[in-house]
């Protein structure tokens, strides 16, 4: 089976070990930022080719490959891309999907209270972490962890684990069959660290209902709706600046980086 990778540094180029071990599995390319980047030298040592972020799409899509692996990419893989594989594309999201969608789902759960969260492989779709999930398992918030040491302790390992497992599946039988993500429970939160937007248009397909977003605030305050907190831009600055700054170095964007 041939795939193409599509991340970048620790995670992408530890997906990349996991999968490259694989029985019946073969990197053909991989898409990830140039300059020094842990997935690039990855390739570039073993003779894969890069192709850099930002420029996959249909047209660079190489001829061949069965099944696109996004590991912690920046890159919108839209369907046409997605189409140039035989069986589409997975992605792996640091959640219990459908709760949490969005980037900074750990920071958000940990924001949140919640002392179980988890990880989801899932098939990428026209809907933001909406695709069908393939593979999922939980793991426990402990008191006082910041997202970059959940990320780093369990739900990267995690990640790497279950992109594994799936790509493994496809390998031995052909197409993974999933399960829908239901709807009425989905949540989506949006960066802590950008002011809030909320743009239905951008997380759904023609005829489906866009998941009600949401935040929550410190203890004692009250959870507000995205569309409510961006009337409000002295809540807003409020709810970012909340907790402390340990808390707020962790995320999905850079955990990981450097492990």
């Amino acid at each position: 089976m041939n795939i193409l990778i599509a991340g970048q540094k620790w995670f992408g180029a530890e997906v990349f070990r996991a999968l490259r071990a694989l029985p019946g599995v073969s990197i053909k390319a991989v898409c990830a930022p140039t300059g020094g980047d842990k997935l690039a030298g990855q390739a570039n040592l073993y003779g894969v080719p890069v192709i850099a972020s930002g420029t996959l799409n249909a047209a660079s899509m190489p001829a061949g490959i069965d099944l696109i692996v996004a590991a912690h990419s920046h890159d919108f893989i839209g369907q046409a891309t997605r189409l140039r594989a035989k069986w589409g594309g997975i992605g792996y999201h640091p959640s219990l999907l459908p709760l949490h969608r969005g980037r900074d789902s750990i920071r958000w759960a940990i924001r949140m209270g919640e002392r179980v969260t988890g990880g989801s492989v899932y098939r990428l779709s026209n809907r933001m972490d909406g695709g069908d999930v393939l593979a999922q398992r939980h793991v426990f918030i402990r008191p006082g962890d910041t997202a970059e040491e959940l990320w780093r302790r369990d739900l990267a390992p995690l990640g790497v684990e279950l992109l594994a497992q799936t790509v493994a599946a496809y390998a031995e039988g052909g197409y993974v069959h999933g399960a829908a993500q239901d709807e009425a429970l989905a949540t989506w939160e949006p960066s802590i660290d950008r002011p809030p937007a909320y743009r239905p248009d951008l997380l759904m397909i023609e005829g489906q209902k866009a998941p009600k977003p949401r935040r929550a605030l410190p203890a004692g305050l009250h959870p507000w709706t995205v569309a409510e907190a961006e009337h409000d831009t002295a809540l807003y600055d409020q709810l970012c600046n909340a907790g402390d700054s340990s808390e707020r170095s962790g995320g999905r964007r850079d955990v990981g980086e450097n492990k």
